[in-house]
C-alpha cells in the first residue's frame, strides 16, 4: 500500500497521510473514485479513516459523496481527500501556455468549468459533456461542503499543485435542500424576538461560505470594523460589490417584507449573534433589525466597540424611536457619502 500510495500521490502527500492514519489498519480504507456508490458498496460497516486519493474536482455529486462517508466513519473519524483549487488551477494554465494565449485560455476555461456549473441552462450541458470531471473549486467552497456534511477541518496543507484536507466527522450532514448558490442569495439571520428570518444580499462570497463562519473565526478572528480578518471566502467581484454597496441591494425585499426597518441593528448569524454577551443577546433580539446599523453612524473599531454603539442606540431607541432613527440615518449617511465609509 506505501508504494503505491507514493506512486499516486507523491513521496510528501504520503507523509502527511500517514501522519494522521495507519494505512495498513483494516479500519482505514483507501480509495480512488469520483462516486459514492464506491464507499456505500463496502461490505465494512464503518472505519476509523477513509482515503481519497482521487481529487475532489472530479466528483459530480459532491455533497453526496461527502454524506456517504460521513456514513462509512465512526465518529471523530478521519476523512483525507485533496482538491485542485481555483487559484492553483490558474497558476497551472497561466504557467502551461505562453504569454498572451495563457489568459485566454484561462478566461476559457474558467467560464466552461467555474461559471456554467452555476447558470441556470447551461449547467445541464456541462455535466452531460464533462460528467463533472475536472470541476473549478475554491478552496472557500470545498471547505463550506465538507463543513456541511458534519466534518471539521483537522489540518489542511498545500503540497505541489494541491490543497490535502484532513477532517473529523463532528455530526450528521446537513443534508441542506437550498444551498445558496447563486447569484442572490439568502441567508439565515435572526430578527425580532430571535426569530430566523432570511436576509436577501448579492453574492460576494464563494457558495457554502455560510458553513465556514466558525472556522474562519478560529483562524482569522476579527479586523477593525468588527469583520473577519483576511476571509478567503470573499471573491474579487464580492469586494467591489461591497464598496459599491450592491451587495446591500436585495435587502429592499426584507424592508417591503417588514423583517428589517430602515435603521437598526445588524441582523446576525447564530455564531456571530455567539460572539456577544448572553444578556445583551436578548436584549438585542426584543428589537427589529435594520438596514442601516449603527455602526455607521459610530464608525466603532472592534467587537466591544461595536456592542456598545448598538447599546447606546437602542437605549435611545427605547426612550424616542423617531428621533433617534432620524439622528443615526442622517449620521451614517454622512459618513457613508462624504467619508467613504464602507464595508470590507
Amino acid at each position: 500500500m506505501k508504494d503505491i500510495l507514493i506512486r499516486e500521490t507523491g513521496e510528501s502527500a504520503f507523509e502527511f497521510i500517514s501522519e494522521y492514519v495507519s494505512i495498513d489498519s483494516k479500519d482505514t480504507l483507501v480509495v480512488s473514485t469520483s462516486t459514492a456508490f464506491n464507499i456505500d458498496k463496502q461490505h465494512q460497516s464503518s472505519f476509523k479513516s477513509i482515503i481519497n486519493i482521487n481529487q475532489i474536482n472530479n466528483i459530480r455529486r459532491i455533497n453526496k459523496f461527502f454524506e456517504s462517508v460521513n456514513a462509512k466513519l465512526d465518529d471523530n473519524g478521519l476523512f483525507i481527500c485533496n482538491v485542485e483549487t481555483y487559484i492553483l488551477r490558474k497558476k497551472r494554465i497561466l504557467n502551461k501556455y505562453p504569454k498572451g494565449i495563457n489568459w485566454g485560455m484561462y478566461t476559457f476555461d474558467f467560464f466552461v468549468k467555474r461559471v456554467s456549473p452555476k447558470v441556470w441552462g447551461l449547467k445541464k450541458v456541462y455535466f452531460f459533456t464533462t460528467a463533472g470531471r475536472n470541476r473549478v473549486l475554491s478552496k472557500a467552497e470545498t471547505l463550506g461542503r465538507i463543513y456541511s456534511c458534519g466534518f471539521e477541518v483537522v489540518k489542511e496543507l498545500y503540497i505541489k499543485d494541491r490543497l490535502w484536507v484532513v477532517v473529523k466527522k463532528v455530526k450528521e450532514p446537513s443534508f441542506d435542500s437550498d444551498p445558496t448558490y447563486g447569484p442572490l442569495i439568502s441567508l439565515k439571520r435572526h430578527g425580532k424576538d430571535g426569530k430566523l428570518i432570511k436576509v436577501y444580499k448579492a453574492r460576494t462570497m464563494h457558495a457554502y461560505s455560510e458553513y465556514l463562519q466558525e472556522y474562519v473565526y478560529q483562524n482569522n478572528s476579527l479586523q477593525e470594523g468588527g469583520k473577519f480578518k483576511n476571509d478567503f471566502r470573499i471573491t474579487t467581484l464580492g469586494r467591489i460589490f461591497r464598496k459599491l454597496w450592491l451587495d446591500e441591494l436585495p435587502m429592499i425585499l426584507n424592508l417591503l417584507k417588514r423583517d428589517l426597518k430602515i435603521v437598526g441593528v445588524r441582523p446576525l448569524s447564530k455564531q456571530y449573534m455567539g460572539l456577544y454577551p448572553e444578556e445583551f443577546q436578548e436584549y438585542r433580539k426584543k428589537y427589529k433589525p435594520g438596514l442601516v446599523p449603527p455602526f455607521y453612524a459610530d464608525l466603532p473599531k472592534d467587537l466591544d466597540e461595536i456592542i456598545a454603539s448598538e447599546r447606546n442606540y437602542l437605549e435611545s431607541y427605547e426612550k424616542n424611536p423617531i428621533r433617534t432613527d432620524w439622528k443615526y440615518f442622517w449620521k451614517a449617511f454622512n459618513n457613508i457619502v462624504f467619508k467613504k465609509a464602507r464595508s470590507n
